[in-house]
């Protein structure tokens, strides 16, 4: 049986890599409290294609 709460499952893209038009992606999954965070999240992460740390924002 599934669990029930607050806590739900994001995708997080990469910002930079998207502009620049480059192939591929860079995205991460990771989980949030809805409860207590109700905006999407930016957290700052590794980007291995552009081999630096950018910029990644929760896509819907």
């Amino acid at each position: 049986m599934a669990k029930k709460g607050n806590r739900i499952q994001v995708i997080l893209e990469c910002t930079e890599h998207k502009a620049s038009g480059m192939p591929g992606m860079s995205r991460y999954i990771t989980t949030k409290n809805r409860k207590n965070t109700t905006e999407r999240i930016e957290l700052k992460k590794y980007n291995p294609v552009l081999k630096k740390h950018t910029v990644h924002k929760e896509i819907k």
